[in-house]
This record gives structure tokens, C-alpha cells and sequence, in this order.
């Protein structure tokens, strides 16, 4: 990348966003606006139509429409294919600029951004693309007289809630599989990151997508969000983000159609440290980064490091040298290691997780404050707590922030009952050089993902799906396609 060029996007003014509703720019009904505050300097960055019930009803209405005259999911799958793989090159040949757009909205750290935002959303789209033509019915075994077929067809409407921290790479996930499958989609962005995501959406029209087959809804989840989940007309709604939001989106489902709702909600991961790990150096550094990085604004984060006691003062040592050789700053200068907090909400939240840690008995041995409160921005140093215990509150509850805590534990079996102390079960992983020990704790830890040697970089080829209130159902590889399609039966007498 060239900071030449970062530094010029940085430079351009950002255009107010309006809502995007059967392939044209649609104002707010009532005209209202949202000031959109960059986490770089703390300065509106633009503003976004504020969307109303009203304006979310005719974007689901743009969708129902869509799907019905079959406009998309009439075409051939050959038809689609090209659709979607100009897209994914449009994407490809916009990257730096979604990038930038995106980190002026987020605070992502660009060299993380440009690889895991529009060169992953690329990538999941062209995914799907190749798989849409090649996933066929099925013939069952019956008598002679008889011809079962089963087919698979696309739900219809699918509504698709978007978190902040990645929505380039997390929109894929689910648009890719949504629309390879034929269905329409209504998509509601964040509210503090929807830029780079309707300019995604800009560009799969510009692809050839048909006119109301993908509408999108900027506003406040309380209102576009809710009347998405109530709505009658929403046949499946998948949404990552928070617990919280995740069981009012099942509650509205059950007041209105009884949709299905698919959510990733978040975790609170395990990363175990064994004595044995093959590289307690690069173990440390990798802990620290996948911690750290995106200032821990990350889904799979390896929010609670668990250590051999036999080590733990040593290691705990060698994470700390890595974490603070991690640069926080500027997330458009490509010397930074780690960006800036989504919000001054967000950053607020991760101070007092600090401060309740320190109040049960946590130690701060790294970070814990504030920094670079001179740029106006959303900064917070790398934070790590040792003595945190399964019962704290840094164990239990999701941060969603640059903050580790550290526990240690003497046995394989105090490891598993360690790392299974909470509700969540999304991620994890184990550091160790004994074969038969990874294989049993990538058996007993009640995660959706277990890394072994490693943290992170799991590709679309394998799903990501959380067990316990870390959701259900999975986003990327062919399982993802499941919650896009209905299975029908055709039972004929010959």
C-alpha cells in the first residue's frame, strides 16, 4: 500500500449517505439525518438518513417484490454467477477506497482493513459465486413407483443486520450465500459504521444486480432494526452482534412470522497456554495480536488467556513485551500496529470492565487507561489483567475491547473446566506439542472454532458458529447456504 495514496482518500469529503431501496437513493421519509463521528479524531465525518418504520417497510416491500416477479431468483445460475463475479472484481478494483472510507468509520487499522474488509469481502462473494451452480437436488431411495425428489430453494426475503467492527467481510458473509441462493435482501448497517458497506451495495448494482434484489436501511437498531425483525413479510433474519439484541430479535420473530433467526453473538474465547506449546515465543506474540488487534473489536478475539502456572509469570512477561511493541494510533498511518475504538461509548465501556476488575482482584500489569485523548480521538492502550478468576466479571462478560485477562491453571482437566466457565462457546484455542492432548481439548472445549498452535486465520472453506450464547447457525464455507434455502419435497406416483 502507499500512504500517498491513504493520505489522498483520507483528504476527499465524505457525501451524506441515503438509504439504497429498489436501485435508488431514497432520503428518510420524515428527512432525518444521523451525524456520523469518525473514532480517528472525533469530528462528523458525514451524515446518513436517520430511516424510519416506514422507509424499512418499503425496502422489504422493494425485496418481497423482487423475489416474486423472480427478477433474480428466475435467472440462471450461469446469469447470477456473472453478476456476482463482477461484483467481487468491482470490489477487488475499489479496495483501497473501501478500505479508507471504512477505517475513517471504524478505526480499523488499515493494514488490517484492506485485507480483512474488501479483499475478504471479494473473496466470500466470488466463493459463493463458483458454489451456486453446483449445488444440486437430491433423488431418494424409494420403490420403483415412486420418484421422491427433494429440492432446494431460496427462502425469499432475508433481512441481514450488520455489526461495526467488520462490515465489508461480516455483510459478505451474508449477502454472498443470501443472493447466490436467488433470495432478496434488506440490509441494515450499523450506526456507527454503515459507510463502506452501502458503498458495497453501490457497486453490486453497478454489477448488473437487478433493482430491488439487495435494498439497504441506515438508522437506529431500535427502530429500522425492530421493525425489520416484526416485520410479516421477512422470511429468515441473521444478525451478529450482541446477547442482548440477539434475544429481542427472537422475541420480535416470535410476535410477527415466526422467522428464522440466525445469530453470532459473540464470545469470550479461550486462548490455553500449556508449558509444552511448541513456541512459547510465537505463542506470545500471536496471543498478544489476537487480543489486540482491531483494538479487540473482534468477534473471535482471545479475550481470556489461560497459562500453565508453571509458566505463567514468564509468558505473561513475553505477551506484555509483544502487546507494547504494538503501536496504537492513526488506523490510516501504516505504521500502526493497533487503531482506535469504534466510539467514545465503546471506549467508556472498556474503562469500567477495568476498573470492576481491579475491584475484584485483578492485577493491571499492562495499559488500563485512555491515550491519545490529545487527537480527539477513541484510543486505548493494551490492556492485561492477571489473577482474574472464572467467576469475574472479565471471564464472563464479552468486553469487546483491547482488554486480556489472565488466569492460570495447574492440570489439563482445571484448563477444560476453566475454559468452559462461561456461556459463550465461539472460539478457543490450545498451545501445545502433545498430540493426544490437543485432540482431547479440541474435543472437550465447547466452542464453534478451536485452534491448535495457532489463533485465528481460519478461511472461508470452514464454517464460524458459535455453540451455547454464542449463537446458532454458521456463517462461510458451503454450511452457510443452509440458512438460505427450503427444502421441498416432491413425492410423485409413476
Amino acid at each position: 500500500m502507499d500512504q500517498t495514496k491513504i493520505d489522498a482518500l483520507r483528504a476527499e469529503p465524505v457525501a451524506m449517505r441515503t438509504h439504497i431501496i429498489a436501485g435508488q437513493h431514497v432520503s428518510a421519509s420524515d428527512g432525518g439525518l444521523m451525524d456520523i463521528l469518525s473514532p480517528i479524531d472525533g469530528q462528523v465525518l458525514t451524515q446518513t438518513a436517520k430511516g424510519t418504520v416506514q422507509d424499512m417497510n418499503a425496502a422489504i416491500k422493494a425485496a418481497r417484490d423482487a423475489f416474486e416477479d423472480k427478477r433474480w431468483a428466475g435467472q440462471s445460475p450461469a446469469a447470477r454467477k456473472k453478476v456476482l463475479m463482477k461484483w467481487a472484481d468491482l470490489i477487488e478494483a475499489h479496495a483501497l477506497e473501501l478500505a479508507v472510507l471504512g477505517v475513517r468509520d471504524n478505526g480499523t487499522e488499515i493494514n488490517m482493513a484492506i485485507k480483512a474488509e474488501p479483499g475478504s469481502a471479494a473473496g466470500t462473494i466470488r466463493y459463493y459465486a463458483e458454489a451456486l451452480d453446483k449445488i444440486y437436488g437430491e433423488i431418494a431411495a424409494t420403490p420403483s413407483d415412486i420418484l421422491g425428489m427433494i429440492h432446494k430453494e431460496p427462502v425469499g426475503v432475508v433481512g441481514a443486520i450488520i455489526p461495526w467492527n467488520f462490515p465489508l467481510m461480516i455483510g459478505a458473509w451474508k449477502l454472498g450465500p443470501a443472493l447466490a441462493m436467488g433470495n432478496s435482501v434488506v440490509l441494515k448497517p450499523s450506526e456507527t459504521a454503515s459507510l463502506s458497506l452501502m458503498r458495497m451495495v453501490e457497486l453490486a448494482h453497478d454489477a448488473g444486480l437487478p433493482d430491488g434484489v439487495l435494498n439497504a436501511v441506515t438508522g437506529e437498531g431500535a427502530v429500522v432494526g425492530e421493525a425489520m425483525g416484526l416485520s410479516m413479510d421477512v422470511d429468515v433474519l441473521v444478525f451478529t452482534g450482541s446477547g442482548g439484541t440477539g434475544r429481542r430479535l427472537m422475541e420480535y420473530a416470535a410476535r410477527s412470522n415466526m422467522k428464522r433467526v440466525y445469530l453470532e453473538l459473540g464470545g469470550k474465547s479461550p486462548n490455553v497456554i500449556f508449558a509444552d506449546a511448541p513456541n512459547l515465543a510465537e505463542a506470545a506474540q500471536v496471543a498478544a495480536g489476537g487480543i489486540f488487534r482491531n483494538s479487540g473489536q473482534v468477534c473471535v478475539a482471545g479475550s481470556r488467556l489461560l497459562v500453565e502456572a508453571s509458566i505463567h509469570d514468564e509468558f505473561v512477561a513475553e505477551v506484555a513485551k509483544a502487546s507494547s511493541a504494538m503501536k496504537v494510533g492513526d488506523p490510516l498511518d501504516l505504521g500502526t500496529a493497533i487503531g482506535a475504538v469504534n466510539s467514545e461509548i465503546q471506549l467508556k465501556q472498556n474503562l469500567e470492565f477495568v476498573e470492576t476488575a481491579r475491584a475484584e482482584g485483578g492485577d493491571v500489569v499492562l495499559g488500563g487507561s485512555r491515550i491519545l485523548q490529545e487527537t480527539g480521538g477513541y484510543y486505548m492502550a493494551p490492556t492485561i489483567v492477571t489473577g482474574v478468576t472464572a467467576e469475574a466479571t472479565l471471564t464472563q462478560k464479552e468486553v469487546f475491547g483491547p482488554v486480556l485477562g489472565v488466569t492460570a491453571f495447574d492440570s489439563e482437566e482445571e484448563a477444560v473446566r476453566l475454559a468452559n466457565a462461561t456461556v459463550y462457546g465461539l472460539a478457543g484455542a490450545v498451545w501445545t506439542s502433545n498430540l493426544s492432548r490437543a485432540h482431547r481439548m479440541v474435543r472437550e472445549i465447547k466452542t464453534g472454532v478451536m485452534h491448535v498452535n495457532t489463533y485465528g486465520g481460519a478461511d472461508g472453506t470452514v464454517p464460524l458458529g458459535g455453540v451455547g450464547q454464542s449463537g446458532n447457525g454458521s456463517d462461510k464455507s458451503l454450511h452457510a447456504i443452509e440458512k438460505y434455502i427450503n427444502l421441498k419435497t416432491a413425492w410423485i406416483k409413476l
